[in-house]
């Protein structure tokens, strides 16, 4: 991964992150917390889509990816603290 598609890449996460904290809970994690959440959100939608034989390309397609799997990441979280 060059430096660029890495830049890209945090770029997705931090928006996922931010979207998906609005989403769930209405309000975003502040930017490491998006970021952290984003970027496990991206490689958990991103195997959950492979799951599924889901694909989605370009930017678009990797920002719905991401927020999909942080949604999905949000979700367990908040299941796992109620148990």
């Amino acid at each position: 991964m060059d430096f660029q598609s890495l830049i890209v890449f945090l770029v997705i996460g931090l928006l996922a992150g931010w979207l998906a904290g609005r989403i769930m809970k209405g309000r975003g994690f502040g930017l490491m917390g998006d970021l952290i959440v984003g970027v496990i959100g991206a490689l958990l939608g991103g195997w959950l889509f492979d799951l599924l034989g889901i694909s989605l390309g370009g930017f678009f397609g990797s920002l719905v990816t991401a927020v999909v799997g942080a949604i999905v990441l949000l979700y367990l979280i908040r299941v796992i603290k109620k148990a």
